[in-house]
Protein backbone atom coordinates (compact mmCIF):
# COMPACT_ATOMS: atom_id res chain seq x y z
CA UNK A 1 0.00 0.00 0.00
CA UNK A 2 1.52 3.34 -1.04
CA UNK A 3 2.15 6.01 1.58
CA UNK A 4 0.11 9.22 1.24
CA UNK A 5 2.21 12.36 0.64
CA UNK A 6 2.66 14.65 3.63
CA UNK A 7 0.47 17.74 3.81
CA UNK A 8 1.99 21.16 3.12
CA UNK A 9 1.30 22.28 6.69
CA UNK A 10 3.14 19.25 8.08
CA UNK A 11 6.14 19.80 5.81
CA UNK A 12 6.42 23.45 6.87
CA UNK A 13 6.05 22.72 10.58
CA UNK A 14 8.95 23.73 12.86
CA UNK A 15 9.78 21.22 15.59
CA UNK A 16 11.71 21.76 18.82
CA UNK A 17 15.20 22.96 18.02
CA UNK A 18 14.21 24.37 14.62
CA UNK A 19 14.42 28.05 13.78
CA UNK A 20 11.69 30.31 15.11
CA UNK A 21 11.10 31.97 11.73
CA UNK A 22 7.55 31.18 10.55
CA UNK A 23 7.73 32.24 6.86
CA UNK A 24 4.81 34.62 7.39
CA UNK A 25 4.38 38.16 8.66
CA UNK A 26 1.89 38.34 11.49
CA UNK A 27 0.40 41.10 13.58
CA UNK A 28 0.81 44.01 11.18
CA UNK A 29 -2.17 46.29 11.05
CA UNK A 30 -3.33 47.54 7.67
CA UNK A 31 -5.33 50.38 9.30
CA UNK A 32 -2.54 52.97 9.08
CA UNK A 33 -1.88 52.21 5.42
CA UNK A 34 -5.60 52.30 4.56
CA UNK A 35 -6.09 55.72 6.21
CA UNK A 36 -2.97 57.10 4.55
CA UNK A 37 -4.08 55.76 1.17
CA UNK A 38 -7.52 57.39 1.40
CA UNK A 39 -6.18 60.80 2.42
CA UNK A 40 -3.39 60.80 -0.18
CA UNK A 41 -5.55 59.71 -3.10
CA UNK A 42 -8.30 62.23 -2.30
CA UNK A 43 -5.96 65.20 -2.16
CA UNK A 44 -3.95 64.07 -5.21
CA UNK A 45 -7.08 64.53 -7.32
CA UNK A 46 -7.78 67.97 -5.83
CA UNK A 47 -4.17 69.07 -6.31
CA UNK A 48 -4.01 67.84 -9.91
CA UNK A 49 -7.13 69.80 -10.87
CA UNK A 50 -5.95 73.02 -9.22
CA UNK A 51 -2.45 72.52 -10.59
CA UNK A 52 -3.69 72.55 -14.18
CA UNK A 53 -6.01 75.47 -13.39
CA UNK A 54 -3.11 77.54 -12.02
CA UNK A 55 -0.57 76.20 -14.59
CA UNK A 56 1.90 75.42 -11.79
CA UNK A 57 4.51 72.75 -12.46
CA UNK A 58 5.35 72.62 -8.75
CA UNK A 59 1.71 71.85 -7.95
CA UNK A 60 1.30 69.40 -10.84
CA UNK A 61 4.50 67.56 -9.90
CA UNK A 62 3.37 67.45 -6.29
CA UNK A 63 0.04 65.99 -7.42
CA UNK A 64 1.91 63.41 -9.48
CA UNK A 65 4.06 62.64 -6.48
CA UNK A 66 0.98 62.19 -4.31
CA UNK A 67 -0.54 59.89 -6.93
CA UNK A 68 2.63 57.83 -6.84
CA UNK A 69 2.39 57.84 -3.04
CA UNK A 70 -1.17 56.53 -3.33
CA UNK A 71 0.03 53.75 -5.61
CA UNK A 72 2.87 53.01 -3.19
CA UNK A 73 0.47 52.83 -0.26
CA UNK A 74 -1.92 50.63 -2.24
CA UNK A 75 0.87 48.24 -3.15
CA UNK A 76 2.09 48.24 0.45
CA UNK A 77 -1.40 47.39 1.66
CA UNK A 78 -1.76 44.61 -0.89
CA UNK A 79 1.73 43.28 -0.12
CA UNK A 80 0.99 43.05 3.61
CA UNK A 81 -2.13 41.00 2.91
CA UNK A 82 -0.11 38.70 0.64
CA UNK A 83 2.76 38.43 3.13
CA UNK A 84 0.39 37.07 5.78
CA UNK A 85 -0.44 34.04 3.65
CA UNK A 86 1.19 30.85 4.96
CA UNK A 87 3.62 28.74 2.91
CA UNK A 88 2.03 26.40 0.40
CA UNK A 89 2.99 23.40 -1.70
CA UNK A 90 4.01 25.76 -4.52
CA UNK A 91 5.54 28.54 -2.38
CA UNK A 92 7.51 26.82 0.36
CA UNK A 93 9.09 30.06 1.59
CA UNK A 94 5.73 31.82 1.92
CA UNK A 95 5.05 35.28 0.52
CA UNK A 96 7.12 37.59 2.73
CA UNK A 97 9.09 38.86 -0.28
CA UNK A 98 5.94 40.52 -1.62
CA UNK A 99 6.69 43.53 0.60
CA UNK A 100 10.19 44.01 -0.79
CA UNK A 101 8.91 43.55 -4.35
CA UNK A 102 6.29 46.25 -3.85
CA UNK A 103 8.89 48.60 -2.34
CA UNK A 104 11.16 47.99 -5.35
CA UNK A 105 8.35 48.77 -7.82
CA UNK A 106 7.41 51.90 -5.85
CA UNK A 107 10.99 53.15 -6.01
CA UNK A 108 11.19 52.62 -9.77
CA UNK A 109 7.97 54.58 -10.19
CA UNK A 110 9.46 57.41 -8.14
CA UNK A 111 12.53 57.49 -10.38
CA UNK A 112 10.33 57.83 -13.47
CA UNK A 113 8.40 60.66 -11.84
CA UNK A 114 11.62 62.50 -10.99
CA UNK A 115 12.78 62.23 -14.61
CA UNK A 116 9.49 63.70 -15.84
CA UNK A 117 9.58 66.59 -13.37
CA UNK A 118 13.17 67.52 -14.28
CA UNK A 119 12.35 67.36 -18.01
CA UNK A 120 9.30 69.62 -17.63
CA UNK A 121 11.20 72.00 -15.35
CA UNK A 122 13.97 72.32 -17.90
CA UNK A 123 11.49 73.34 -20.59
CA UNK A 124 9.90 75.94 -18.33
CA UNK A 125 13.25 77.44 -17.42
CA UNK A 126 13.82 78.12 -21.11
CA UNK A 127 10.24 79.14 -21.86
CA UNK A 128 8.61 80.50 -18.67
CA UNK A 129 4.85 80.21 -18.33
CA UNK A 130 2.37 82.23 -16.28
CA UNK A 131 1.46 80.65 -12.92
CA UNK A 132 -1.39 81.44 -10.52
CA UNK A 133 0.66 82.00 -7.39
CA UNK A 134 -2.22 82.56 -4.98
CA UNK A 135 -3.97 79.29 -5.83
CA UNK A 136 -0.68 77.42 -5.63
CA UNK A 137 0.02 78.80 -2.15
CA UNK A 138 -3.38 77.89 -0.71
CA UNK A 139 -3.60 74.38 -2.20
CA UNK A 140 0.04 73.54 -1.39
CA UNK A 141 -0.52 74.61 2.23
CA UNK A 142 -3.45 72.19 2.52
CA UNK A 143 -1.30 69.51 0.85
CA UNK A 144 1.46 70.01 3.40
CA UNK A 145 -1.02 69.54 6.24
CA UNK A 146 -2.31 66.34 4.61
CA UNK A 147 1.24 65.02 4.19
CA UNK A 148 2.09 65.72 7.83
CA UNK A 149 -1.04 63.85 8.91
CA UNK A 150 -0.27 60.88 6.65
CA UNK A 151 3.37 60.75 7.82
CA UNK A 152 2.19 60.78 11.45
CA UNK A 153 -0.24 57.93 10.79
CA UNK A 154 2.44 55.84 9.05
CA UNK A 155 5.11 56.51 11.70
CA UNK A 156 2.80 55.24 14.45
CA UNK A 157 2.09 51.96 12.62
CA UNK A 158 4.33 48.89 12.70
CA UNK A 159 7.35 49.35 10.45
CA UNK A 160 8.46 47.18 7.54
CA UNK A 161 10.59 47.79 4.45
CA UNK A 162 7.40 48.61 2.59
CA UNK A 163 5.89 51.01 5.09
CA UNK A 164 9.26 52.73 5.35
CA UNK A 165 9.30 53.07 1.55
CA UNK A 166 5.82 54.58 1.67
CA UNK A 167 6.89 56.92 4.49
CA UNK A 168 9.90 58.08 2.47
CA UNK A 169 7.56 58.87 -0.42
CA UNK A 170 5.23 60.85 1.84
CA UNK A 171 8.09 62.80 3.42
CA UNK A 172 9.41 63.55 -0.05
CA UNK A 173 5.95 64.76 -1.01
CA UNK A 174 5.92 67.00 2.07
CA UNK A 175 9.04 68.66 0.72
CA UNK A 176 7.25 69.04 -2.60
CA UNK A 177 4.34 70.76 -0.86
CA UNK A 178 6.71 73.10 1.00
CA UNK A 179 8.44 73.97 -2.29
CA UNK A 180 5.07 74.61 -3.90
CA UNK A 181 4.11 76.89 -0.98
CA UNK A 182 7.33 78.85 -1.46
CA UNK A 183 6.82 78.99 -5.23
CA UNK A 184 3.25 80.24 -4.84
CA UNK A 185 4.24 82.93 -2.35
CA UNK A 186 7.18 84.19 -4.43
CA UNK A 187 5.18 84.23 -7.66
CA UNK A 188 2.25 86.01 -6.00
CA UNK A 189 4.49 88.65 -4.40
CA UNK A 190 7.13 89.18 -7.10
CA UNK A 191 5.83 87.62 -10.32
CA UNK A 192 9.08 85.61 -10.80
CA UNK A 193 7.67 82.45 -12.41
CA UNK A 194 11.02 80.68 -12.89
CA UNK A 195 11.01 79.86 -9.17
CA UNK A 196 8.35 77.23 -9.97
CA UNK A 197 10.59 74.92 -12.07
CA UNK A 198 13.68 75.71 -9.98
CA UNK A 199 12.05 74.47 -6.77
CA UNK A 200 10.62 71.48 -8.64
CA UNK A 201 14.13 70.38 -9.62
CA UNK A 202 15.41 70.91 -6.06
CA UNK A 203 12.66 68.72 -4.60
CA UNK A 204 13.24 66.07 -7.27
CA UNK A 205 16.87 65.76 -6.23
CA UNK A 206 15.84 65.29 -2.59
CA UNK A 207 13.31 62.65 -3.62
CA UNK A 208 15.96 60.92 -5.72
CA UNK A 209 18.34 60.66 -2.77
CA UNK A 210 15.71 59.12 -0.50
CA UNK A 211 14.36 56.75 -3.13
CA UNK A 212 17.81 55.43 -4.00
CA UNK A 213 18.25 54.02 -0.48
CA UNK A 214 14.95 52.11 -0.54
CA UNK A 215 15.65 50.89 -4.07
CA UNK A 216 19.09 49.61 -3.06
CA UNK A 217 17.76 47.90 0.09
CA UNK A 218 14.83 46.19 -1.63
CA UNK A 219 16.99 45.11 -4.59
CA UNK A 220 19.59 43.62 -2.25
CA UNK A 221 16.89 41.68 -0.41
CA UNK A 222 15.23 40.40 -3.59
CA UNK A 223 18.61 39.26 -4.93
CA UNK A 224 19.16 37.32 -1.67
CA UNK A 225 22.20 39.36 -0.74
CA UNK A 226 24.04 38.87 2.54
CA UNK A 227 22.26 40.96 5.24
CA UNK A 228 24.03 44.26 5.90
CA UNK A 229 24.61 43.48 9.59
CA UNK A 230 26.36 40.15 8.86
CA UNK A 231 30.02 39.71 7.87
CA UNK A 232 29.96 36.75 5.48
CA UNK A 233 33.71 36.08 5.69
CA UNK A 234 33.64 36.24 9.49
CA UNK A 235 30.77 33.74 9.60
CA UNK A 236 32.84 31.32 7.53
CA UNK A 237 35.89 31.86 9.72
CA UNK A 238 33.89 31.30 12.93
CA UNK A 239 32.35 28.11 11.56
CA UNK A 240 35.83 26.80 10.80
CA UNK A 241 36.90 27.42 14.42
CA UNK A 242 34.16 25.25 15.95
CA UNK A 243 35.78 22.13 17.49
CA UNK A 244 35.30 19.14 15.20
CA UNK A 245 34.95 21.20 12.00
CA UNK A 246 37.71 20.77 9.41
CA UNK A 247 36.46 23.11 6.68
CA UNK A 248 33.43 25.00 5.36
CA UNK A 249 32.17 25.24 1.78
CA UNK A 250 29.06 26.01 -0.30
CA UNK A 251 28.08 28.59 2.32
CA UNK A 252 25.14 30.93 1.70
CA UNK A 253 23.67 33.62 3.97
CA UNK A 254 20.57 35.66 3.10
CA UNK A 255 17.39 37.09 4.62
CA UNK A 256 14.31 34.86 4.66
CA UNK A 257 12.34 38.02 5.40
CA UNK A 258 13.69 41.44 6.44
CA UNK A 259 15.56 40.98 9.73
CA UNK A 260 15.37 37.16 9.63
CA UNK A 261 18.76 35.86 8.36
CA UNK A 262 19.18 32.26 7.22
CA UNK A 263 22.24 30.12 6.47
CA UNK A 264 22.90 26.94 4.51
CA UNK A 265 26.21 25.23 3.88
CA UNK A 266 28.39 22.13 4.01
CA UNK A 267 30.71 21.32 6.91
CA UNK A 268 33.56 18.85 6.65
CA UNK A 269 33.89 17.29 10.10
CA UNK A 270 36.39 14.99 11.78
CA UNK A 271 34.00 12.36 13.14
CA UNK A 272 30.43 11.80 11.91
CA UNK A 273 29.51 10.22 15.23
CA UNK A 274 30.08 13.61 16.91
CA UNK A 275 27.87 15.49 14.44
CA UNK A 276 24.99 16.16 16.91
CA UNK A 277 27.41 17.85 19.33
CA UNK A 278 29.10 19.80 16.53
CA UNK A 279 25.74 20.95 15.16
CA UNK A 280 24.62 22.12 18.59
CA UNK A 281 27.83 24.12 19.03
CA UNK A 282 27.52 25.60 15.53
CA UNK A 283 23.91 26.66 16.05
CA UNK A 284 24.70 28.29 19.41
CA UNK A 285 27.66 30.18 17.92
CA UNK A 286 25.70 31.43 14.90
CA UNK A 287 22.84 32.68 17.04
CA UNK A 288 25.03 34.30 19.72
CA UNK A 289 27.64 35.93 17.46
CA UNK A 290 25.72 36.62 14.24
CA UNK A 291 22.02 36.48 15.10
CA UNK A 292 21.39 33.65 12.63
CA UNK A 293 18.66 31.29 13.80
CA UNK A 294 17.52 29.58 10.59
CA UNK A 295 20.40 27.15 9.92
CA UNK A 296 20.60 24.19 7.52
CA UNK A 297 23.94 22.37 7.35
CA UNK A 298 25.09 19.20 5.63
CA UNK A 299 27.92 17.28 7.36
CA UNK A 300 30.62 15.55 5.34
CA UNK A 301 33.51 13.35 6.42
CA UNK A 302 37.11 14.08 5.51
CA UNK A 303 37.15 11.43 2.75
CA UNK A 304 33.76 12.56 1.27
Amino acid sequence: MSQQPASSAHLHAHLDGDARHAHTIEGRSQGALAIALGLTLLFAVIEAVTGFMSNSLALISDAGHMTTDAAALGLALMAQFIAKRPPSARHSFGFVRAEALAAFVNSLAMLLLVCWIVYEAGKRLVHPEAVGGGIVFVVASIGAAINILVAWVLSRGEQSINTRAALVNVLGDLLGSIAAIAAGAIIHLTGWVRIDPILSIFVSLLILRSTAGILRESYHFLMEGVPAQIDYLQVGADLGKVPGVISVHDLHVWDMSPGEPALIGHLQIENMARWPDVLQAVRAMLLDKHGIDHVTLQPETHNH
